[in-house]
């Protein structure tokens, strides 16, 4: 019998939770733990992080910095922010990994498949032709062929790069 092992996800088990929220938690540490939460880029009213456990490489989330789970909680200028960000999300992606296309979704509550369903999220997720391959059907395991913490430093060096075209937070 052949054996995937996964070891980053031994963080994540063993590690306590202060909250039921391990969003909120990333949000409530200090920006300089940025790095080991995966947030790549914090606005005044929503946040850019990858996916610890990813559909493909460079799956990205967007979230409100406020814990609610449905869009209608929301005030237009946090739902207009969520938008710029998932933008900037697929241009950040298409300048790195250079996918073919996207899936772009949200899932709201647990019957829509939300394994989070307190905390509203936008999942970003890059696809290439040919990215799916049997894995995930016979043997309910992904495939990956780069580290999380690899995509991350790729994607957030591209946005700290100075480039006069590169997203700046709005006025708050």
């Amino acid at each position: 019998m052949d054996r995937l092992y996964t070891p980053w996800r031994r963080e994540y088990v063993v590690n306590p939770k202060t909250t039921d929220c391990p969003f909120c938690d990333y949000l409530s540490q200090d920006p300089s733990q940025d790095a080991g939460n995966l947030v790549l880029l914090r606005w005044p009213r929503a946040f850019i992080i990858l996916n610890r456990y990813p559909y493909n490489n460079g799956h990205l989330m967007v979230l409100p910095n406020e814990h609610v789970a449905d869009l209608e909680a929301l005030d237009v200028a946090t739902q207009a922010e969520l938008m710029q960000l998932t933008t900037i999300c697929t241009q950040l992606l298409s300048r790195t990994l250079h996918p073919q296309g996207y899936n772009i979704g949200i899932n709201i509550g647990k019957a829509a498949g939300a394994g989070l369903a307190s905390h509203l999220h936008i999942h970003i997720v890059p696809r290439w032709h040919g990215d799916t391959n049997f894995m995930p059907v016979v043997a309910s395991t992904r495939v990956l062929p780069e580290w999380l913490a690899e995509t991350y430093q790729r994607l957030r060096a591209l946005l700290q790069e100075d480039d006069p075209s590169a997203p700046t937070p709005p006025a708050a």
